[in-house]
């Protein structure tokens, strides 16, 4: 028989080394640094900052979740991007509203390709950021290029913030 304190039942983790309290806070984290890197305004850096701070997980760990969920968010910025010029074609053709005017893509288009490839490993940053993934998704940048150029940036931004923590 269980005592009153027991919960009903026992949710199994994993991986089994690590309970469900530190899970729950690795998937937080996870899923706000993959929302950071929408166009949804959100800080992933305070939330990392306020995990390492509490010291229950190792700073490695932390940075890796951290960049997984922004990198993955970035991703899905991209896929967006990659078939936002067939969705615009077809809704400005019909005569149909759609979000972004020709003259806002081909100014966005512009201006990625002033500073080219390299703009990618500062997709990290505020405000530009989350538009470059979207727009390099638009003009159709190779994936692979895409994620290591992204990736890049994005783990060492994460590591600079672990380490200034420290």
């Amino acid at each position: 028989m269980e005592s009153g304190h027991d919960p009903p039942f026992h949710w199994p983790c994993t991986p089994a080394t690590i309970p469900c309290p530190a899970m729950t806070v690795l998937f937080t984290l996870f899923f706000g640094s993959f929302l950071a890197a929408t166009i949804l305004p959100f800080s992933s850096e305070a939330m990392l900052v306020a995990t390492l701070m509490e010291g229950a997980h190792p700073s490695w760990l932390l940075v890796t979740v951290a960049s997984a969920g922004n990198i993955l968010g970035a991703c899905i910025n991209w896929l967006i991007g990659r078939y936002l010029r067939h969705w615009q074609t077809q809704r400005l053709a019909a005569g149909k509203y759609f979000p972004f005017s020709q003259a806002t893509t081909d100014k966005a288009t512009e201006r990625f390709n002033r500073y080219g490839l390299w703009s990618l490993l500062f997709a990290f940053l505020p405000i530009v950021g989350d538009p470059l993934t979207f727009v390099a998704g638009m003009l159709r940048v190779k994936f692979w290029l895409f994620l290591l150029l992204v990736s890049i940036g994005k783990i060492a931004r994460y590591i600079f913030v672990a380490a200034a923590v420290s």
